[in-house]
């Protein structure tokens, strides 16, 4: 399984998949969710699994060989925090995505959905406070309401090489003659302020988005702002130096952010940097067709913070 090359601009195809969860009383529950058809490379049975000596998080199940890999099995549900009733009927989701390939226990597969990201509802403080912040965003399908879960958040606190609060810059070579503004725009709340520390530790200033939409209102009240100042210039040079986007985010995602900004008079100039766990060839292609500056795959963010120097030199030069 593999993305559609043919998704427009601001489209995703989502797998809905359900989790069996046991409640207290003995009863059980079905969860469902959903996780970007882009993530998953198959979907397959529930395979013989091999234990993993040492000690390990509960949710990591062991692993089992497909075709020659041996993958990492994790159990979402215990992941969660709840018991899944597990059946050898339940399904695997073979994933790839930050670079890793990785398999999650599900109880079942529904169906694929093609949607806009305007449907992609960011989840409140509540559901956020209730999930562990380990939910980017909320679809509703008739009367079904299904969890996208940060896949990257949950894959990161079990291999450390993926986590990017263990991550620190290296000392700057050469100062900026001046602060370089960033806007930061990431759904999730948890690599958001990662993200933003990591920045602001390099010498940037930055400004961050939960979303799409709301970065291009921020840019966009900029220039309608700046536009209708007296001797007002063409660009935001001077209030914005360039946006670093998650591809992935409710409402609006990294790649029509980055459309907008092209097709703004005042705004076109601006750099765009798209950081993402989801930079493949095809979405690589797709991320060149919009205009984005430069693209990196999290969770390097010694990469990014190089190509913003880069992108920033350049400018300066210019």
């Amino acid at each position: 399984m593999s993305m559609n090359p043919l998704l427009s601009t601001n489209e995703l195809e989502v797998v809905e998949f359900l989790l069996d969860e046991r409640e207290e009383d003995g009863t059980t529950y079905t969860g469902h969710y959903a996780i970007n058809v882009a993530k998953v490379l198959e979907i397959i049975r529930l395979p013989q699994v091999t234990a993993m000596p040492g000690t390990h998080d509960p949710a990591v199940m062991g692993s089992f060989n497909l075709r020659g890999k041996v993958l990492p099995l994790i159990n979402l549900a215990t992941w969660l925090g709840k018991e899944m009733a597990v059946t050898k009927n339940d399904k695997v989701l073979v994933t790839e995505f930050s670079g890793v390939k990785a398999a999650f226990l599900v109880s079942s597969v529904m169906s694929i959905h093609r949607l806009d990201w305007e449907r992609i509802e960011p989840p409140n403080k509540y559901v956020q406070t209730f999930s562990r912040d380990s939910i980017t965003g909320i679809l509703r399908i008739g009367e079904r309401v299904l969890f996208i879960l940060d896949m990257e958040k949950i894959l990161a606190s079990l291999d450390h090489s993926l986590d990017m609060s263990r991550m620190e810059p290296e000392p700057a070579k050469a100062e900026m003659p001046e602060q370089v503004r960033l806007l930061l725009a990431d759904d999730s709340s948890s690599l958001r302020k990662i993200v933003k520390s990591f920045l602001e530790k390099s010498g940037y200033q930055v400004t961050t988005a939960s979303n799409g939409r709301e970065a291009w209102e921020y840019l966009n009240n900029l220039a309608q702002a700046q536009s209708g100042q007296e001797g007002g210039k063409e660009d935001l040079s001077e209030i914005v130096d360039l946006v670093i986007s998650d591809i992935e985010m409710p409402e609006m995602d990294g790649h029509a952010l980055t459309t907008k900004i092209r097709e703004n008079p005042a705004l076109h100039k601006l750099p765009v940097v798209l950081f993402s766990s989801l930079i493949t060839d095809a979405l690589r292609a797709k991320g060149i067709k919009v205009g984005a500056d430069r693209q990196v795959s999290k969770p390097d963010l010694a990469g990014l913070d190089k190509i913003v120097k880069e992108i920033m030199e350049e400018r300066l030069h210019k």
